[in-house]
């Protein structure tokens, strides 16, 4: 079930809850991918927070908004790059995504699998994509307050076990968003502190978002499977030589 654009919007635009979100996750996916010059950068779900640091450098930038999340015109200062699109039939050519970011997508797709590969199908040789969803040990994803509180949160092993068995090789991962999901003033003005401290204590303290990078696997896996083996093969077509001809 996706969530509204015009509740995502709201969230990281006009809330102090949403747009101290938007400033931990952003940090830490700038610290995954600092740079896209000359790439083209698609973002899918609600991931228009997280683009504005590639307008400048990139080739191209392109927010894919699904239907029923519903779309918003962005940048308001740019010529628009938002498109509404199906969930799994993106107007994008095959294999010419450098860098695919997906926020507020996979966790909220009635269509996982299919999602997926779309996902696989528009990443370009040597690109990479980024998941980034609600953890399921952290405090985000049990609060109905923000939009990490809807869909299906994952813990780092679901996450990169559903990956693989797409065709996705996982490269890279973090975990942000130590701070309480809370609009209280303690909360907001000691978030710099808690964020500093879990993730020096990433170990014992769950942040409430997991970043997952990887790339496209362009060769099926060569691993140990169950061969099906034919008893009475068919013999159609080897010579006979009691056949009589007709």
């Amino acid at each position: 079930m996706h969530l509204d654009v015009q509740d995502l919007r709201n969230f990281y635009y006009r809330s102090a809850l949403g747009r101290a979100a938007q400033k931990t996750v952003r940090a830490e996916m700038m610290r995954i991918w600092p740079e896209a010059k000359g790439q083209t950068v698609v973002g899918y779900g609600f991931a228009v927070p997280f683009l504005r640091p590639y307008l400048g450098d990139a080739r191209r930038v392109v927010a894919l908004m699904p239907a029923p999340q519903g779309v918003i015109g962005w940048p308001s200062d740019c010529p628009n790059v938002s498109v509404l699109c199906e969930e799994t039939w993106w107007p994008l050519e095959t294999g010419h995504v450098d860098k695919l970011l997906v926020m507020h997508g996979l966790e909220t797709s009635e269509q996982p699998a299919a999602l997926l590969e779309e996902c696989w199908r528009v990443l370009g040789p040597g690109g990479s994509v980024l998941f980034v969803v609600p953890n399921r040990a952290g405090l985000w994803s049990r609060s109905d307050k923000t939009p990490f509180g809807f869909g299906r949160p994952y813990s780092q092993g679901q996450l990169e076990s559903q990956l693989k068995s797409h065709e996705f090789m996982p490269v890279n991962h973090a975990m942000t968003l130590y701070q309480p999901p809370s609009e209280r003033r303690f909360w907001r003005k000691t978030a710099g502190m808690w964020e500093s401290l879990g993730g020096k204590l990433s170990m014992v303290a769950a942040g409430g978002v997991l970043l997952v990078e990887a790339t496209k696997r362009v060769q099926a896996s060569s691993g140990l499977g169950l061969r099906e083996k034919v008893r009475k093969p068919l013999e159609v077509l080897r010579p006979n030589p009691e056949a009589k001809p007709v």
